[in-house]
């Protein structure tokens, strides 16, 4: 089944619901690509094999590069800081395991880039249930020490988002387990095995903000989940929102306007709209931080697609795709290409010998005819309007695709390219298949390079 161009999504009025009470339209826009989630939704989570050897990058988040803290030849012990910076934007790295440091040295990661990495040899023998713990005198501080990011992709440090900015009061605490991306089940995974950390990681951020309302929103296709949820929920004043399946509803923005039918004001915080948003595998990792004092160093990844054996493995920090890979049985059928994250916002890797960090929720193989072809340039647009009508941020993607490429780039701000989330719906609808994400990510890069800011 492709993952191409596929229909559109009308706008609709919001106020009317179905007999489930699930809104019909929870935004403006959007898409419904394939979810092909029945791949690995069924399959629990499983603890991937310690490969020979753990590259783990000393950047793993938004903001500041964190810089090595051991050497060559030195032992580490499973938990322990082996790579920190003093910066406000920033979350240190641990040792997933006990073992022996072997480089350190720069290497090749999903996004691209080459980043110092600490190469380590696991000992034989690892005992998961220890680890070095984490201190800190306050949630934040824990958070920080801790290292956890947002896992639902954007890696941005959880313990900055805990201290919103002063003129701004989060009313509205909201978890997302929508987990909108085609293929990736590890968000709903983790709900239907550890709803209690769920609950207890948003718990532990309403309480420290002084928030009114703990919302978890999860999307319509997972009512397992949101049952689950549910259940550990009782007792607590969380509510459990079901909201319909559609593509970008996971998005930030287009989350709290479905569950507060609030709009984040344009260049502010979700602060702004009294909102706060965790991913659900970020509020389960913030509760394992403050209750045992665990810093992040493995997580959930979904290996989907072309292998032998889809599944939901919890993976240690820096184990390689190829060895991933390798666990989920190796490739099954031919392979065309392989995407860290979701197939609608993840990169295609040039190397299978990248690691695996704490942003990479998945990895996606797939073949030919399961995906759009792609194109060397752009190509001409009819001016069909169907990009327009499937952006959930209101913007006109053929608009700013066409000044990017002309190199015009104070059109492309008039237009509002700084806007774009980047969500890839318009791209998906093209039917001329301009590559209209690519081009409006240069067109942010030389606004952002020239002081613009949204």
């Amino acid at each position: 089944m492709q993952v191409g161009r596929r229909e559109i999504v009308w706008p609709c009025k919001r106020s009317l619901t179905r007999g489930d009470g699930v809104p019909r339209d929870a935004f403006r826009g959007g898409i419904h690509p394939p979810d092909m989630k029945h791949l690995s939704a069924g399959r629990p989570i499983e603890r991937a094999a310690v490969p020979e050897r753990l590259v783990v990058p000393a950047i793993q988040h938004i903001g500041a590069c964190c810089e090595p803290t051991v050497d060559p030849g030195q032992r580490v012990k499973r938990g322990q800081a082996i790579a920190l910076v003093d910066a406000f934007v920033s979350a240190p790295v641990h040792s997933p395991v006990d073992g022996v440091v072997e480089e350190i040295s720069e290497h090749l990661t999903a996004a691209g880039l080459r980043v110092p990495c600490v190469t380590i040899i696991p000992d034989a023998e690892q005992d998961f249930d220890r680890w070095e713990p984490v201190e800190g005198s306050d949630l934040a501080a824990i958070v920080r020490a801790a290292g956890v990011v947002g896992l639902g992709g954007a890696t941005f440090p959880s313990a900055v988002k805990l201290v919103p900015p002063k003129e701004f009061t989060v009313t509205t605490v909201i978890l997302n387990g929508c987990e909108c991306e085609p293929y990736l089940t590890c968000d709903h995974r983790l709900m239907l095995e550890a709803p209690d950390r769920v609950v207890r990681g948003g718990v532990i951020i309403r309480e420290s903000l002084g928030a009114e309302r703990l919302v978890i929103g999860i999307e319509s296709n997972k009512k397992d989940a949101a049952e689950a949820v549910r259940e550990a929920a009782q007792g607590t004043e969380a509510e459990v929102v079901v909201l319909p399946t559609k593509y970008p509803q996971g998005a930030e923005k287009q989350l709290i306007w479905a569950i507060l039918r609030k709009e984040v004001p344009h260049g502010k915080l979700p602060a702004a709209a009294g909102a706060l948003v965790h991913n659900v595998g970020t509020a389960a990792a913030i509760a394992d931080a403050v209750d045992v004092r665990k810093p992040l160093m493995e997580r959930v990844v979904t290996v989907t697609g072309r292998v032998a054996k889809p599944g939901n493995y919890r993976v240690l920090l820096g184990t390689l795709v190829s060895d991933l890979i390798e666990m989920a049985g190796g490739f099954s059928g031919e392979v065309e290409r392989v995407i860290a994250g979701g197939p609608m916002t993840g990169p295609v890797l040039g190397s299978l010998d990248v690691p695996v960090t704490k942003g990479m929720s998945g990895v996606v193989v797939l073949g030919p005819g399961d995906a759009a072809k792609p194109v060397d340039e752009d190509q001409p647009c009819i001016r069909c309007g169907r990009c327009s009508e499937a952006c959930p941020m209101f913007l006109q993607p053929f608009a700013i695709g066409t000044y990017a490429n002309a190199r015009l780039w104070d059109r492309t701000e008039q237009f509002h390219a700084l806007d774009c989330i980047e969500c890839g719906a318009c791209a998906y609808v093209c039917p001329t298949s301009r590559p209209l994400v690519q081009l409006i990510r240069i067109a942010k890069a030389e606004l952002a390079a020239k002081g613009v800011r949204p």
